[in-house]
């Protein structure tokens, strides 16, 4: 059992979420239980799944959690490509959330082939 708080790609993700959240309140409001819903899901699933993940017993477990956290990042970076096409929020906002979210990637990732490489 781990402290997510301690794990820097749970920051990471924890603080893209609350950027996430700040970017869609400029969203259509006919969007609201649409593309705003799912973009915040999306981005709200990866730091719960790193924390739910570490309270698990078992390195298995915890793989299997930032599993769901790297599919839930690779559903986010569609839904931003697709907002920003859409043009609900500025280039310069996209290209700070995707590098956010690709630093996060990494960071699952690695995380991921650790724990694959120790059993």
């Amino acid at each position: 059992m781990r402290d997510f708080r301690s794990l820097k790609v749970w920051e990471k993700s924890h603080d893209l979420t609350l950027k996430i959240y700040k970017i869609t309140d400029t969203f259509p409001n006919h969007e609201l239980y649409g593309i705003t819903s799912q973009v915040r899901r999306a981005a709200v699933s990866i730091p719960t799944n790193i924390a739910e993940g570490s309270g698990k017993d078992s390195d298995a477990e915890l793989k299997r959690y930032f599993l769901i956290a790297m599919g839930s990042s690779s559903e986010l970076e569609y839904l931003l490509l697709l907002a920003h096409e859409l043009k609900y929020f500025s280039t310069s906002d996209y290209q700070e959330l995707q590098e956010s979210l690709t630093e996060i990637r990494k960071m699952l990732n690695a995380f991921i082939q650790k724990l694959k490489s120790s059993h």
